[in-house]
């Protein structure tokens, strides 16, 4: 499938259009190209869109709607597995003793090494690597030859792309993860998730803008307590009603706190909080055997007006 160029020929029409986007394409000194989508830059909302695009090696529609809670991002895709475990998922750990984030795309298919690619596959050897990092940091020489001798490339076959989450760029690439949280929840239930066939998530944007800190709680509010996915599968209904109940965010026993507190309780450590908890608010599967539909879970209104308005 090439996840890692279908990824670069929308990184070519980013740094095609640059200046009208508000990003910034720079070389590193050893010549990997990194794009600024926020950081030191102002990005916006179609670099937020292409950006989203990107993690999910453009494999699904990514556009803006209203809803109840002002725009939302809606993300939709016939190919979720790919889209979202093998590309988007943040399941990169980007650690130095100066610089640190989080990293996904389909640089990771190119790596392999997480135990994901076990079970989904989609492994890949790529002339060129994309991937993104949630930071504000410029991409380090060290994080830089990291990342290329993980995916059996020269730093100059690396593209960067990054944004922290206090930028419209990072805010809209982070709240376009409502299906992501759903099939990575499926996955860790031990489900077959190349039985997804299709799937469409809405998470409302908070209003951007303060500390990155601040917008972490925000980010994930929005998917945890606003968001709404629905999954196509080729499956029972006697699966779907075992596995249904645990898949929302309200399976997790820290469900209902603001991730923000909850965030604070584990010094800042994603890795500490629950992992039942990251996934939408409400899920809805639709058994394409039977055509029965079957929703999970519930919005949480008065925390993401909480979240969004009064922090």
């Amino acid at each position: 499938m090439q996840l890692n160029r279908r990824a670069l020929h929308v990184v070519e029409q980013l740094e095609t259009r640059a200046i009208e986007l508000r990003v910034e394409v720079v070389r590193s000194r050893k010549g990997a190209r990194l794009i600024d989508v926020g950081a030191r830059t102002r990005g916006g909302l179609r670099a937020g869109q292409l950006l989203s695009r990107i993690c999910m090696a453009d494999l699904a529609e990514v556009r803006f709607q209203e809803g109840e809670w002002g725009p939302e991002v809606l993300v939709a895709t016939d190919d979720p597995a790919a889209a979202c475990l093998a590309s988007q998922y943040a399941g990169w750990r980007l650690h130095a003793e100066s610089f640190f984030g989080m990293g996904s795309g389909p640089m990771r298919a190119a790596s392999g090494q997480e135990d994901l690619f076990e079970r989904i596959g989609f492994r890949e050897k790529a002339e060129h690597v994309v991937g993104v990092i949630e930071t504000r940091q410029k991409p380090t020489d060290d994080i830089i030859d990291r990342i290329a001798e993980a995916c059996h490339v020269g730093p100059e076959e690396l593209t960067l792309l990054f944004a922290p989450t206090a930028s419209l760029a990072g805010a809209i690439q982070i709240v376009a993860r409502s299906l992501e949280t759903a099939m990575h929840k499926l996955f860790v239930l031990g489900f077959d998730c190349l039985q997804v066939a299709a799937g469409m998530g809405m998470a409302p944007l908070p209003p951007v803008g303060g500390n990155d800190l601040a917008m972490i709680g925000k980010t994930n509010d929005a998917i945890l307590y606003g968001s709404r996915v629905t999954l196509w599968l080729q499956t029972t209904d006697e699966t779907i009603a075992k596995i249904g109940p645990l898949l929302p965010s309200k399976s997790s026993p820290e469900h209902g706190r603001p991730f923000a507190e909850l965030f604070a309780k584990v010094n800042h450590d994603f890795y500490a909080i629950d992992p039942m908890l990251f996934s939408p608010a409400q899920i809805t599967l639709v058994n394409l055997e039977s055509g029965k539909a079957h929703t999970f879970g519930q919005l949480e209104p008065q925390i993401v007006r909480h979240s969004f308005w009064s922090t």
